[in-house]
């Protein structure tokens, strides 16, 4: 009798395991195949900026800064316009990835920058600006005037201290925006205010922290009042301010 009970107890952890094991199996194949249908939350699947924005597309901007023809290949898959210029600088201020846009409205040119740099300025333009401008304006963006995003220098122009993402050109300063209706928006004099322009720039400043690793706007300190910094600098932890 005891020997018989041992058994049917054995069958049954036996039949529970494998139970569970299948469980398992059935979820690891659902996942996969639901990771398939949603590239953009699969942190193996290849980055295309034709996908929506998910769970793991700032990993892999972030994971591209390190690898300049890896980033490149998704601009190429995701049929971006751009530009490889050769390399210049040097120290500090040596520039081995530049990558200019070639459709992108910036004004008055449209500089080189880090690749990272580039697929975050396309993401922030599809996911944000397009459709800000047209939900507040009922209009289209035509320029984006900026700054500038090389400058050799440390930050703040100090003469110590870490150095600028500007200094290799992983950065840009936003100072405005002009839409196809007239419409101009200007950092400096737009920020402050509960009006539409204000609540432009503010939507602009929040949805620019999904795309780049570092956003400072005039919320942050008085050397931002006028334009918006953003960058790749490689941390896992964005800074949005």
């Amino acid at each position: 009798m005891k020997l018989t009970l041992s058994r049917h107890i054995g069958k049954f952890i036996f039949d529970r395991r494998i139970v569970i094991l299948l469980i398992i199996a059935g979820l690891l194949v659902g996942g996969r195949s639901w990771l398939a249908e949603h590239p953009q939350h699969d942190p193996w699947a290849a980055l295309d900026l034709n996908d929506p924005k998910g769970w793991a597309t700032q990993r892999k901007l972030l994971a591209l800064r390190d690898d300049v023809p890896a980033c490149r290949a998704v601009l190429t898959r995701s049929n971006v316009a751009f530009a490889v210029l050769d390399p210049v600088g040097e120290g500090e201020c040596r520039r081995d990835d530049r990558t200019q846009l070639g459709a992108y409205p910036l004004s008055p040119d449209t500089p080189a920058t880090t690749c990272p740099v580039a697929i975050a300025m396309e993401l922030w333009k599809r996911d944000t600006l397009n459709p800000l401008a047209q939900e507040i304006f009922g209009s289209k963006i035509t320029r984006i005037e900026h700054l500038g995003a090389y400058s050799c220098r440390r930050m703040y122009g100090s003469e110590d201290g870490p150095w600028s993402e500007h200094a290799t050109a992983n950065a840009l300063d936003i100072t405005g925006f002009m839409m196809a209706d007239g419409t101009r928006i200007s950092v400096l004099n737009d920020w402050k205010g509960e009006g539409p322009r204000a609540r432009f720039l503010h939507q602009a400043r929040d949805g620019a922290c999904g795309a780049f690793s570092t956003v400072l706007s005039p919320d942050y300190n008085a050397a931002h009042a006028d334009h918006l910094h953003f960058d790749m600098d490689g941390r896992w932890i964005s800074v949005c301010r």
